[in-house]
């Protein structure tokens, strides 16, 4: 598989893969089987980048590990639960 990352924004990279997982959504697997484009990938990541939630989000995914549900201050919510139903 093909390394698909973001190492201008790290961070944002890591907490958007993050939230995605927990819905059972493969980000990089996404956009190698074609359903998620580079693009709309990158949308993601730049959207996490701009929120000012990091903290709350990254004490979040501490805790989060089983939760079939993302939290409402998550700018990438509802975009990653349409992908979650097409996965």
């Amino acid at each position: 598989m093909a390394m698909i990352g973001y190492a201008e924004s790290p961070l944002a990279w890591g907490l958007t893969r993050g939230m995605a997982r927990l819905l059972g959504v493969n980000l990089p697997s996404a956009v190698v089987e074609g359903w998620l484009t580079r693009r709309e990938l990158g949308q993601l990541v730049a959207r996490c980048e701009a929120c000012g939630q990091k903290s709350a989000c990254t004490a979040w995914l501490a805790i989060a590990a089983g939760t079939p549900c993302l939290p409402v201050f998550c700018p990438n919510k509802s975009a990653l639960e349409v992908l979650s139903l097409r996965h």
